[in-house]
């Protein structure tokens, strides 16, 4: 059976994006980032999005700044299989995307149990609070930012219940981010 992993950048006080759902703060360019986020993105797997999230990757990374400033990063989002959840998209063209408008948890209970590698969702706080819901998300790969939003939106919003994790792993960049990584307790 697959994995599911949920990674994003979140702030300090733990939002995924500021009040106006703005995440330009998430972007820090150095040396030591950069080759950690080029072997990071090289692990393989499905993309999961939700449709906010899925039309700003879409409209980013086959762009000529995503292939000229990150090349290996742009390659395997534009070139992986993806996946969209959307009541509302008619049609999803970006290469290697299907699009699912039912219930993304009997869906990712498909795909968990389709043959392949782990799954990696992204952004799309609603459908991470769903999955997390339903005991979906097997492990979350966080990115603490150095900077305090005070309002902003959370990846759990609307989770009912107490989701107990363990720490399995942490790393420190120069920059102030801290990687951290939690599996289901």
């Amino acid at each position: 059976m697959r994995k599911l992993m949920v990674f994003n950048q979140i702030s300090l006080d733990s939002f995924i994006a500021d009040s106006k759902g703005d995440m330009s703060w998430a972007h820090k360019q150095d040396a030591e980032w950069n080759d950690w986020v080029a072997s990071n993105a090289s692990g393989g797997g499905e993309l999961v999005f939700g449709r906010v999230t899925y039309q700003q990757m879409a409209s980013f990374w086959p762009s000529p700044q995503a292939l000229q400033s990150m090349p290996v990063v742009a390659e395997r989002m534009n070139n992986g299989p993806k996946v969209v959840f959307s009541r509302t998209l008619e049609k999803a063209d970006w290469n290697n995307t299907r699009l699912f408008k039912e219930d993304p948890a009997e869906v990712m209970r498909n795909l968990k149990r389709e043959p392949g590698q782990g799954l990696v969702l992204m952004g799309s706080a609603s459908i991470v609070a769903q999955l997390a819901q339903q005991d979906l998300i097997d492990s979350y790969q966080l990115v603490i930012n150095p900077i305090v939003l005070g309002v902003g939106k959370s990846m759990f919003t609307g989770l009912e219940r107490r989701l107990p994790l363990k720490l399995s792993s942490t790393r420190a960049f120069q920059n102030g981010n801290l990687v951290v990584s939690y599996e289901r307790a």
